[in-house]
């Protein structure tokens, strides 16, 4: 009763564009059928699949179930959940550019009052045609509720431009604008952990904490993207939106409320207080990489400019480091350290706080190293958070040496949920009903362009080329120098 309960105010129709896709289909429609099996979907709920290709409904559903089979576990697969599901799903062929097709989305949803969801899983430059050609065909009402996906643009005017063409036809309170790392459960417990521990919110400031690590890792190459990345490079595909996300949550100063407003009005004041990296910052602040040939598992792996289809003049950065400044008072004199590469030794998703010592250390000197606590945020593989704490070694012969050890909260275990929602799920579920905390607004997107922007004109004007790290590794050896120049190190370095 109580899921049903909840299920009642939700009861909407969802219109997903590019559902051949390949995020529609390794993520979304997974997610959509996740949120199915959990019986939080409203019965009567409805999904249109939209594609270019011509395929018939039998067949789009027997792909889609394909992928089920390869993406999901077995025993997610029952099959009353996916004859609820299929039973939800039609597949409408449509021309994206055809106007007058998109009459059938209407014809398809009659004379419906629910909500319509709109999801873009259609590259960024077909956002205002799709959003016209709605507007066009009557299908956009106060309660319509539009999802896009990012990259929004490849630098702030071109954000400019896609969003200035969103607004032509839908109100900002309409928009979504997914960055999935925001709908991560670790992410998430960010603002729990925070703002609900007294522990730690009288300590998360500049006298407390000395320095922030935020990496993420990634095992893989191009793997076929070669086309889009080598325009974009890791700094705009990563750290312009995952890694700058991140940040904020850790850095913002406590949101009055949990309202979406709230929450992201403080996030643009953390953007806003960024230091500029200046050219004459970049050789400190700032470390570019590319990969080489190497071993990852044991295996070899080809260099960036050996990947198939490469340009082998490319100068597109795989991995960036940053030392990154904010000014405000919370956390003046505190660096946060951004790294995130491609053909890393593991595929890893992790924020360290480390905290100062105590002002008057008593214990072995030999052992002083030890002594700052460390918080450890896993978004991934394992979502949780762990918490480095120094307690006396066991053992009559020990004396008062200190050993470091972790109080651990692993989310599956802790929680006997079995299984860690996908961040999809989530964010799908924030959107079917209508909340928009976890999704960034506008100026959010504007000011993080600017941040990159200055970084981007100041590689240009140096004319830097990336430094080179093999496959397998952490990174160039510069970007090992930078924190060590601090006379710190980076945490799997410690």
């Amino acid at each position: 009763m109580k899921t049903m309960n909840r299920a009642a105010s939700t009861q909407c129709d969802l219109a997903l564009f590019g559902a051949l896709g390949d995020l529609a289909q390794r993520k979304l429609f997974p997610a959509l059928f996740q949120l199915e099996r959990a019986k939080l979907l409203h019965p009567q709920t409805r999904i249109l699949a939209l594609a270019r290709q011509e395929v018939d409904e039998e067949a789009f559903k027997a792909q889609t179930l394909e992928r089920f089979k390869a993406l999901l576990p077995k025993n997610d697969l029952d099959d009353a959940a996916l004859k609820r599901f299929f039973g939800k799903v039609r597949f409408q062929q449509l021309d994206f550019g055809d106007a007058e097709g998109y009459r059938r989305i209407n014809e398809w949803r009659g004379d419906s009052e629910d909500p319509l969801i709109v999801y873009m899983a259609t590259p960024p430059a077909i956002y205002g045609m799709i959003g016209e050609n709605l507007k066009g065909a009557d299908c956009i009402q106060p309660s319509t509720r539009v999802v896009v996906e990012k990259p929004i643009g490849h630098n702030l005017e071109s954000s400019f431009e896609i969003n200035d063409r969103l607004a032509e036809f839908f109100d900002e309170s309409q928009l979504y604008r997914i960055d999935h790392y925001l709908g991560k459960e670790t992410v998430q417990n960010l603002i729990a952990l925070r703002f609900a521990n007294n522990l730690f919110a009288t300590q998360w400031n500049q006298r407390y904490i000395s320095h922030v690590e935020i990496t993420v890792a990634e095992k893989v190459g191009i793997e076929g993207r070669w086309g889009y990345f080598d325009k974009a490079g890791q700094l705009r595909d990563m750290v312009q939106n995952h890694l700058l996300q991140l940040l904020c949550l850790i850095a913002m100063d406590p949101p009055s409320d949990l309202s979406a407003g709230s929450i992201r009005d403080e996030k643009v004041k953390v953007l806003k207080a960024l230091k500029p990296i200046t050219p004459d910052l970049m050789e400190t602040h700032m470390v570019r990489g590319q990969y080489t040939a190497g071993n990852i598992d044991g295996k070899p792996v080809p260099g960036y400019l050996d990947e198939e289809g490469a340009n082998e003049g490319s100068s597109t950065e795989s991995f960036v480091a940053i030392k990154a400044e904010i000014c405000n008072w919370r956390w003046a004199g505190v660096p946060f350290y951004m790294r995130t590469g491609k053909r890393m030794p593991q595929k890893l998703s992790e924020i360290i706080i480390h905290f100062k010592p105590a002002p008057h250390y008593i214990f072995d000197p030999d052992q002083k190293h030890l002594a700052n606590n460390k918080l450890i945020i896993r978004l991934q593989p394992d979502e949780g958070i762990s918490l480095q704490v120094l307690t006396k070694d066991q053992g009559l012969d020990k004396g008062m040496r200190l050993r470091q050890g972790p109080l651990q909260l692993s989310f599956s275990e802790a929680f006997n949920t079995g299984r860690v929602p996908d961040a999809y799920e989530r964010l799908l579920w924030e959107v079917i009903k209508g909340n928009q905390y976890l999704f960034v607004r506008r100026d959010e997107v504007e000011y993080a362009w600017r941040w990159i922007d200055q970084v981007i004109e100041g590689w240009a004007e140096l004319g830097l080329p990336p430094k080179k790290y093999p496959a397998g590794s952490w990174g160039p050896v510069a970007s090992i120098a930078m924190i060590t120049r601090d006379g710190r190190s980076w945490y799997e370095d410690a």
